[in-house]
């Protein structure tokens, strides 16, 4: 079973189990007159169409590409996830005005046993369905199944307080269920604005995750022409879809057809063991001729590596006849200031080789 059917069959399984839910839930909300109990059955309903979207959403992700969106339709998966997260927001703010209205209007409340079954029923069935959607999301990396999964263990969540209200009156004659439905409603909103911040984190665009990084560097580093890869730049266009360039090292002793062979054989292992299109293979050429480069290259190191905002240097290139020093500085992003931190480590640099012309660019921290 590929990926789309594993979306589409749990986001069915989530359909299936809410709608029960919302008709047990509602049937015993209305009963007991119960705003906290009816909350909890709307909720439901509104995570059955989170899941509808989420099956949606897969299915037009899954179009192929085509001349004016060239990279896929992949990102769809997010603004499904964006929309279900914008769901799970009005959802909690509604709850929060009505509950806000039953406190101001109080109504009679008449719980049962029948009720207490139902909702502790629904306690664990949510968390259950929970558990098992955001496993699978996290499994496949569906943004989507992992957003509707934490709704599911915070619905359980929810119907906990439920039972707490339904046990209070029962046992008290306490009414505060309206209150523990403004604390359940603050709860949703915080966990929608959660929700909405990673998604639109994604769309934004993210660094890739370090462990693929560092395992397509590895792999690149081991063809025996490369001195180290650089500059890894991974766009993501969907879940588990990259595509990106990256810099090597080579002695400036390389053919021009032994270059070409290596770059092709890189983007060729590299979509292989990790499913990722290196559109790019950009050269740094390393002097072999040049006995004093190495020096020179090491002060240039001291040097930069001395202002803790800077990361490493890299793409070094003495050409002795032209007199030029040309490098890549990598400022970190945490620097408050990497405009200056650069411009100041390259003056310095400067000074110090007054006989050269130094060329640098400013490189991230990808």
């Amino acid at each position: 079973m590929n990926r789309d059917q594993i979306v589409v069959r749990t986001s069915i399984i989530g359909i299936v189990t809410n709608i029960i839910l919302v008709i047990f839930k509602m049937a015993v909300g209305v009963i007991t007159n119960s705003i906290a109990i009816i909350l909890d059955a709307v909720n439901n309903l509104s995570d059955a169409g989170s899941s509808i979207i989420t099956i949606v959403g897969t299915k037009l992700a899954t179009k192929k590409p085509d001349k004016k969106h060239p990279f896929g339709y992949g990102r769809i998966e997010y603004l499904t996830s964006l929309l279900i997260s914008f769901i799970i927001l009005y959802a909690g703010i509604t709850s929060l005005i009505q509950s806000v209205d039953k406190i101001i209007h109080v109504e009679e409340v008449d719980y049962d046993a029948v009720s207490i079954l139902i909702i502790v029923v629904a306690i664990i069935v949510k968390f259950l369905l929970g558990t098992y959607v955001k496993k699978t999301g996290e499994k496949i990396n569906s943004l989507a199944l992992i957003n509707s999964g934490e709704d599911a263990k915070l619905d359980s969540i929810i119907s906990i307080t439920t039972l707490i209200a339904a046990l209070v009156y029962i046992f008290f004659k306490l009414k505060i269920e309206a209150h523990l439905g403004v604390l359940i409603s603050l709860v949703i909103i915080k966990s929608g604005i959660e929700m909405v911040t990673v998604t639109l984190s994604k769309i934004l665009g993210e660094t890739a995750d370090k462990d693929i990084i560092k395992n397509v560097k590895q792999t690149i580093g081991e063809f025996e022409e490369v001195r180290g890869a650089y500059d890894l730049i991974l766009s993501n266009y969907g879940p588990d879809k990259y595509i990106g360039s990256v810099h090597i090292a080579v002695d400036d002793t390389i053919s021009v057809d032994e270059l070409d062979s290596l770059a092709r054989n890189i983007t060729d292992v590299v979509a292989e063991k990790h499913n990722i299109f290196i559109s790019a293979v950009g050269i740094y050429s390393l002097n072999t001729k040049n006995e004093k480069v190495k020096n020179i290259l090491n002060e240039i190191k001291n040097i930069a590596m001395a202002n803790e905002d800077v990361k490493s240097v890299h793409g070094f290139y003495l050409n002795d006849e032209k007199k030029e020093i040309r490098f890549d500085l990598v400022v970190k992003f945490e620097a408050k200031d990497r405009e200056r931190v650069f411009s100041d480590t390259i003056e310095k640099i400067k000074d110090k080789f007054k006989d050269y012309s130094v060329i640098a660019a400013m490189d991230s921290d990808f």
